[in-house]
């Protein structure tokens, strides 16, 4: 019986044709299928580095049926890589059963590094690298991707999420009524010959974005943190709220916590916003 294959996740160029190593080549060059997000994609980037294996479709849509099929391609001693349309595969695009199937089956999974957008993105925004927190796509929705922005008010390290254009206004507008003013960039096109890094608070990104068009593949970038000004206007809002609440008829324990979650804050943070504030008065 031969020996079992290898499945190798390799990582492709986000823009620039320019970004794949040398091992990429040569894994794709030598596996016997490459499993693809888009065959047609995926062949224009093969042709180009005169590469001529065999390619099989694997996305969203087929993605369980199919990683059956290549697991046992494995099994029958076959390499097989795998591809996105751009970046890493696994990240926002299909891979995740494929792998979890060639572990549970005692096969051998091996990444080939490379371009990824989230990172690129990262790297250059200027905002902190220390932590971070990758968010995929946002709901769709307002509601929801409110809903979503709300739990990720306290993630301590930037917040970073893909994109579309057609949304990006909307997204930015309620980021910044849900998560307060806060430094954050826009890394649109990355590696291609448009490429655009905007840098601004999100108040100033949802203005400008509310009348500009943006096209293209977009990356989110939020930092951690409230810019001091906006700290000291929402600590003022905890003592507002607290305020009406109480004049409602609420005792402070009560006011106090309804103030925590109409501002979508914990008990004990409000409780630290409130006292800084009247402290300062």
């Amino acid at each position: 019986m031969p020996s079992p294959g290898t499945l190798y996740l390799v990582a492709t160029p986000i823009g620039n044709l320019a970004d794949i190593t040398h091992r990429a080549i040569d894994v794709l060059n030598n596996v016997e299928l490459i499993a693809c997000e888009d065959t047609r994609h995926t062949r224009k980037l093969l042709q180009h580095y005169g590469i001529s294996t065999k390619t099989i479709s694997y996305h969203e849509h087929n993605e369980q049926e199919r990683a059956r099929q290549l697991v046992d391609l494995l099994r029958e001693g076959k390499d097989v890589a795998v591809v996105s349309d751009a970046g890493t595969p696994s990240i926002n695009d299909p891979g995740f059963r494929l792998v979890r199937a060639a572990i549970e089956n005692g096969l051998a999974v091996v990444p080939v590094p490379g371009p990824s957008a989230l990172i690129s993105a990262l790297i250059a925004a200027g905002l902190p690298t220390d932590e971070f927190f990758f968010g995929g796509f946002l709901p769709a929705r307002s509601n929801a991707r409110r809903s979503r922005l709300n739990e990720l008010r306290s993630v301590p390290g930037t917040l970073i999420f893909y994109e579309a254009p057609h949304r990006l206004a909307g997204t930015l507008k309620d980021a910044y009524e849900i998560l307060g003013e806060r430094e954050a960039v826009v890394a649109r096109e990355l590696t291609k010959l448009h490429e655009e890094i905007k840098r601004g608070r999100l108040s100033e990104l949802a203005e400008h974005y509310s009348t500009e068009d943006a096209r293209g593949e977009i990356v989110l970038l939020i930092d951690r943190t409230l810019l001091e000004s906006a700290v000291r206007n929402e600590v003022g809002s905890v003592a507002s709220l607290v305020d009406q609440f109480e004049r409602d008829g609420l005792d402070h324990r009560a006011a106090l916590k309804k103030a925590a979650r109409e501002l979508g804050l914990s008990r004990a943070e409000a409780y630290r916003r409130l006292t800084t504030e009247r402290g300062k008065t």
